[in-house]
């Protein structure tokens, strides 16, 4: 390599790198696929198989058994799609913290006497477009309010987790609501397809449909605009304050739908349902590789995220341990999730 080479090659590589030619193609291409978002999935499949060794190794076959295979995942399926709607607001810059609150308002909402009533004389679908708007209209006001009202997101959607909560109290009196007069709803959420419950099916419809929206549609690419340069995506034409409302309501809308899960999982509706899920909720976000800083999202990495946490709870409950334990866990999980965020985000600058 002649000298003038050598220094193209350096002006191109930036300072303290080899020049390209140096470092072979194979391994480049290795160093960039690990380092990427297909590196950071590979890592969570192998701390969720770990997992699962460890749940075989301490449980036996109460952990391996099918039947708390379909436990965990039923405990995912209304996590993760709480977390689906999450990871599009997060990677669009912001934070909701009323997902809990307002899927218990909306179970609530759903489950009272004159909505079931409505729905035993017409169909049951009448709860479920309840539930759904509840939760889009909740998730609306919060978009207005940070989008329009300039209230910063963790203020805005705090006062929608304490107020959410508190109507639902008023709306139920404090009293769990039965699903009685509603059988057929009942009957329908809680069946099998193929021999997996409706409720993991839902889970996996929502799922698959918001990595289509984050990864091949507009929208999509707004959101990691928005998200990573709020001021750059107005210049570069995009509706900015309407997309963050659309982002709060498209969580809503997940919350509304996790809300009649909840509902049909349990069969009742409480101001208690949802109570501490958004520290859940954001914790599978945040370690399934979404930049809490916006700009970057994964749904891929979400799922996993919320496989890992249902996973670890199986994990802890099949061996007796303490809530106590567990909510040590999670944070440490937490912590070095953030932590890792920031190295591989301090690199990527210095690249």
């Amino acid at each position: 390599m002649s000298e003038q080479e050598v220094a193209r090659a350096a002006v191109v590589d930036g300072p303290g790198h080899a020049p390209s030619s140096e470092v072979p193609d194979g391994r480049r291409s290795r160093r960039n696929l690990f380092s990427g978002s297909v590196g950071r999935n590979i890592g969570l499949v192998v701390a969720l198989v770990a997992l699962c060794v460890v749940g075989y190794v301490t449980a036996g076959e109460n952990f391996a058994n099918v039947n708390n295979v379909l436990t965990i995942l039923r405990l995912a399926a209304v996590l993760g799609v709480l977390s689906v709607g999450m990871t599009f607001v997060i990677t669009g810059g912001g934070i909701d913290l009323s997902v809990g609150s307002v899927m218990g308002l909306a179970t609530v909402w759903a489950s009272t006497l004159a909505t079931q009533t409505m729905a035993a004389d017409t169909h049951w679908i009448v709860m479920v477009g309840v539930a759904l708007a509840v939760g889009t209209v909740c998730g609306l006001i919060n978009g207005v309010l940070v989008a329009y009202g300039k209230v910063v997101a963790f203020m805005a959607t705090l006062a929608m987790m304490v107020g959410a909560r508190g109507l639902a109290e008023m709306i139920s009196n404090r009293q769990t609501q039965r699903v009685t007069e509603v059988d057929a709803f009942l009957e329908f959420f809680r069946a099998d397809l193929l021999g997996v419950p409706v409720l993991v099916w839902m889970f996996a419809v929502v799922a698959v449909a918001g990595w289509f929206l984050l990864n091949r549609t507009t929208f999509g690419r707004r959101t990691v605009a928005v998200g990573g340069n709020p001021e750059a995506a107005r210049l570069a034409g995009i509706k900015v304050k309407r997309h963050t409302m659309y982002l709060y309501g498209l969580v809503g809308l997940t919350t509304g739908i996790a809300a009649v899960m909840m509902l049909a999982r349990t069969t009742a509706g409480s101001s208690t349902n949802g109570l501490f899920y958004e520290l859940d909720v954001i914790a599978a976000v945040v370690v399934g590789g979404t930049l809490l800083a916006g700009g970057r999202g994964t749904i891929v990495g979400t799922v996993l995220g919320v496989l890992i946490f249902t996973t670890l709870t199986n994990v802890f409950t099949q061996n007796n341990m303490s809530t106590s334990a567990q909510a040590v866990a999670k944070g440490v999980i937490i912590v070095v999730a953030v932590l890792l965020q920031q190295r591989f985000a301090s690199r990527a600058r210095s690249t």
